[in-house]
């Protein structure tokens, strides 16, 4: 049986543009993405916020999966957060045109009494004050995962040190982790983060894959020693929407690890396996809408591909 998984973040509406077309007013948000990719392998809580112009019918895409809307917050008075973005050529990057915290921008979490036993915590990318708050509401997690980004690194460093030692793992990128810690090798910038708090951290390489860097066993450097691993990406020949495939990754993760219930290093890589699956998914259309047609067959089936494509 699955142990309870915990999702708070973002919650938006998206207007996206890439060489493939547009898809205006769309659902996103970190926490959506995470949510409904976790959802194949775990049921999920989710706690974020919305204004009165949320759609009825993304509420419904929600709910019709094995996530708990109870934690939706609904500001009759206000909007949903909105982003609208771009992307060019390999689509590496997004550009951000226009961003509209709206009742985002004042988000407090309150995790609602019936989610406080959750086993699992997965903090989505938001000011570590605010991730801060969560953890003071939730009682004694097994297991609690951050993400991050360069504005908090920027703004907030202190605050992010401080929930650093009070987290498990923790989710960032490789530029994020070259300005959190300094370091411009990948490996050396991971063992560094380590030494912050985390027992391990994942740093994402977009369409180069992932690094898992783990306690156990960093102090030395014997031959037998593991206590790092690299996983490529999945090689995609349609790449038509890459928003929120970070969020996709994160989920697959914890899906997984929800599912298992353990959390030991090779635990941890298959767990990196299921989220490099994910988000290969969530990158073949706009939006959600790849995971709408999406079976938990079709998971397992592209899962044993990449697993054969990685044997030697």
């Amino acid at each position: 049986m699955a142990h309870s998984l915990l999702v708070v973040g973002s919650i938006a509406l998206d207007t996206v543009r890439t060489p493939h077309g547009e898809a205006p007013d769309v659902l996103g948000g970190s926490a959506t993405y995470f949510s409904v990719a976790a959802s194949f392998l775990a049921p999920v809580r989710l706690v974020g916020v919305v204004g009165a112009d949320f759609p009825d019918e993304f509420r419904r895409v929600l709910e019709s999966r094995r996530i708990d809307t109870a934690g939706l917050e609904v500001v009759s008075a206000g909007k949903t957060f909105r982003w609208v973005g771009s992307y060019e050529g390999a689509m590496n990057e997004a550009k951000t045109e226009d961003v509209q915290l709206n009742v985002f921008g004042d988000f407090k979490p309150v995790i609602p009494p019936q989610f406080r036993d959750t086993r699992l915590v997965f903090l989505a990318n938001g000011s570590p004050i605010t991730q801060a708050a969560v953890l003071e509401q939730v009682a004694r997690p097994d297991l609690v995962v951050a993400d991050t980004m360069n504005l908090w690194i920027e703004t907030q460093r202190d605050a992010l040190l401080a929930l650093l030692r009070r987290v498990d793992g923790l989710v960032l990128n490789d530029g994020e982790a070259r300005m959190l810690t300094g370091e411009h090798n990948l490996v050396a910038a991971a063992r560094k983060v380590l030494g912050l708090g985390p027992a391990f951290v994942i740093i994402k390489k977009g369409e180069h894959g992932a690094i898992l860097a783990h306690r156990d066993g960093c102090q030395t450097d014997g031959p037998t020693t593991r206590w790092v691993s690299s996983l490529p990406a999945y090689p995609s020949l349609e790449v038509r929407d890459p928003t929120g495939a970070g969020d996709s990754f994160a989920g697959g993760m914890m899906g997984y690890l929800a599912h298992e219930g353990r959390y030991d290093f090779r635990r941890l890589v298959r767990a990196m396996a299921y989220g490099t699956v994910m988000a290969s998914f969530a990158i073949e259309d706009f939006s959600l809408r790849r995971f709408e047609r999406l079976s938990i067959d079709d998971i397992d089936a592209r899962l044993r591909r990449y697993h054969e494509m990685l044997a030697f």
